[in-house]
Order: structure tokens, then sequence, then C-alpha cells
């Protein structure tokens, strides 16, 4: 067993009681926050060396004149938020060094970590020094007036120890993002049996294997439809509050939003829970993904399809299906995906650029080989993401066709 850690979200609405309590502590951290980055700011562009953390904390902590330490819930929520700057201002240190000496892979000069706004919020993070667990519930110190949060991990059977809660504050809500950790147990012996998958927009994700089970494929024009009742309605209510408010977000927009990413974040969790009860139940060893870095940018679908192919966050899926596979002991691999769409899995091609050819992927989603053999265009892309990691073949016992799956 290996120990892990995993993030559970709860949800605090603005009708809750303990909203503006609570926000207003997290107003406090970003004061704290802009007053130590002003003093690290100085120092740097005074004496050019970084204020450490642990020099800052003192600093902090004895100034009177200018308590934003001392305002804070605890002690230990303050030095959270300071270890919070000191990672930025290193990971700064890191980038100007790097750009000194190359000035080519840059855009321009690093800045310096900004302020936050004036009338903004900042994370509070409180560890399990301050908040105990009791009783099944996480109670919060004294300051916080009797607020606590259930946590469902408690009910796990390889739950290890809370560790801490970060609260998030957003335009009309806080989310509490509850830090623990679990036993993961160690990868399962290699049994030769795997998957592919090929990540796209209509069919998110169509999964083959070397093990002759049916093929599937998990519909995602849910999630188009999501998207696209989502752009609609942001485009409406965009319009009217510039020409009603001269502003261009409002707090309907911003519920939109919030609704939109809980939909899609549900859709995506049921389909990577359904691609790893496959797994479990077809003792699969390895999950192989097609995965490409640029995705996003180099996009070259119609302006409707690339929206949204955009607006889908592939990577949280990925994300998503790896921290679910490492809890069964499956292994998880990401390959990228170039001239797996365009080589022919039927003929035996190598997806290589000299065998790459799409004008053999016909309409509707089909592909159809040298040898006049036609097989979904997706299907054929996840075998030749899978060849690229595991060596199979084409024989009669390949799935020419998926099924679909609906996961709503």
């Amino acid at each position: 067993m290996t120990n892990k850690t995993r993030t559970e979200k709860h949800i605090i609405k603005s009708s809750d009681n303990y909203f503006s309590l609570i926000l207003s502590f997290c107003k406090l951290s970003k004061n704290l926050y802009n007053h130590a980055n002003y003093l690290v700011r100085q120092e740097f562009m005074q004496n050019k060396k970084l204020l450490k953390y642990g020099d800052l904390d003192k600093l902090l902590k004895a100034d009177a004149e200018y308590p934003d330490y001392q305002n804070m819930p605890t002690a230990q929520s303050a030095q959270q938020i300071l270890r919070l700057l000191d990672k930025s201002w290193k990971a700064f240190m890191v980038s100007i060094k790097d750009w000194s000496k190359h000035k080519e892979k840059y855009t321009g000069r690093p800045k310096l970590p900004k302020y936050l706004k004036k009338n903004s919020h900042y994370i509070l993070i409180l560890t399990n020094q301050n908040c105990k667990m009791k009783d099944g519930k996480i109670h919060f110190p004294k300051v916080f007036q009797g607020f606590t949060v259930k946590p469902k991990f408690t009910d796990k059977e390889n739950f290890v120890s809370f560790q801490q809660v970060r609260l998030i504050p957003h335009r009309n809500r806080i989310v509490a993002e509850v830090v623990y950790n679990i036993d993961v147990p160690e990868l399962k012996s290699d049994n030769q049996r795997y998957i592919g998958i090929d990540i796209g927009v209509n069919n998110l994700a169509t999964v083959c294997n070397n093990t002759g089970n049916k093929a599937f494929m998990i519909n995602g024009k849910p999630l188009k439809s999501i998207n696209q009742y989502y752009n609609k309605q942001i485009s409406y209510y965009r319009e009217v509050t510039k020409r009603m408010n001269k502003v261009d977000y409002s707090k309907q927009m911003d519920r939109l939003t919030e609704k939109r990413n809980s939909k899609i974040d549900d859709y995506l969790h049921k389909a990577s829970r359904y691609i790893i009860n496959y797994c479990v139940k077809n003792d699969i060893h390895t999950i192989v993904i097609g995965k490409n870095k640029e995705w996003k940018q180099n996009s070259k679908l119609s302006k409707k399809e690339n929206q949204n192919f955009v607006q889908i966050p592939f990577a949280r899926l990925i994300e998503m299906i790896q921290y679910k596979a490492e809890e069964k002991g499956i292994a998880v691999i990401l390959t990228e995906e170039s001239y797996t769409s365009g080589t022919s899995f039927i003929d035996g091609e190598a997806p290589v650029k000299e065998n790459y050819n799409k004008a053999r992927r016909i309409h509707r989603g089909l592909f159809v080989s040298n040898k006049g053999i036609k097989i979904n265009a997706d299907l054929n892309g996840a075998y030749q993401i899978l060849k690229k990691v595991v060596p199979i073949k084409w024989d009669r016992g390949c799935v020419l066709h998926p099924f679909v799956v609906n996961v709503a």
C-alpha cells in the first residue's frame, strides 16, 4: 500500500449562515498576502534579494502598525498564506534566471508576483492542527462560531488521515476543499490485458481493447448540448449587461457558469467511473490514453466545433481516470496521438507520418482500410493509440463498430 492525497469539495452558498463570516476571513487573507508581497517586492527591488519565508514570518508577526498577521483566524492560517507567496516568488526567481539565459523561450521578461485586487478575497487554509475530526465531522476553531463540515471520506475503507481545509472564495459561494490521505494498492501484475482510449468531442472517449471484448464509446453530445446552451445564454446576458449596466459580467452569468461547470464535472465523473468499472470487471491491467499537449491551441475544427472542443476539459477527464485507476491498482499510460487518425489499424500500418492518409476517413466517422473494410474512425484511432504502446495486430476478433454508452 502507498499513501496518496485526495480532495473532497463542499459548497458554502451565499445563503448559508456562515458565508459572511468565512468571506470576511478570506478578505483578511487577501490583506495579509498583499502586505507580505509589498515587503518582498521592496526588498527585491532595493537590494535584489529574496525575503525568505522565515524572515517574513518574523517581520509580520511583530508588526504592530499593520496587524494583518494578527488579524488572521489562526497563526497557522497566516503562515499558510506566507508559504503560498513564498512559493510564487521562488517560481519567479527560477523563471527570471532561466529568462536571462534563454530569452528565446519567453515572450517577455517574467513579471513580479502581482498584488491581489483591493476588493477581492483570497484562499484561507486551515490545517489539522486547527480543525479537528470528531463524531464524523470537521470542527473549526472557536472563531468560526460553530461552523462544521461533514465529509464523506470517513466512510472509505482506505481512509488514512485528514490533512487540511482550503476555503476558496468565488463570486457567490465558497468552496471548501477538504484534503485527506488514503491508502492505494500496488499496481497489478501485468496480465497482458489492455485498453486504448481516443478522446474527442462527439465521442468523448472511444475505448478499444486487446481482449476480444466489445468496444464502446461514451457519448459526448450531452456535453456539447450543455456548452451550446451555456454559450447562447451567456451571449444574451452579456449583451443585456453591457447595454443596461455597461459591465461585462453579472451575477446571473456567474450562476450560469457555476451550473455549467458542475454539470460538466458530474458527466466527466460518471464517464471516468464507467471506464474504471469496465476495467475492473474485465481484469484490465493498463489503460493507454492518447493526449497531445497542443490539443486546444492547434484545433482546426469548424468555429462551432472548435468552441465545443476548447470548452470540454479533456485534461480533467484524464486526471479523473488516472486517480480512479490508481485506487484499483490499474496503470495509466499517456501517449501522444500523432498520426493515429489517418493511419490504418486494419492494414497493419504503424502510426507514423509516412503512412498518414486522412482521405480514408470518410463521412459519418467511418475509416475505410486499403482492403475496403470499414471501421469506426474513432475506434481506428483508439487501436492505433494502443498500438503505440502495446504490440497489437488486426484479426477477425477485433471489433469494428463500438456500441454507444450514455452515462448521464
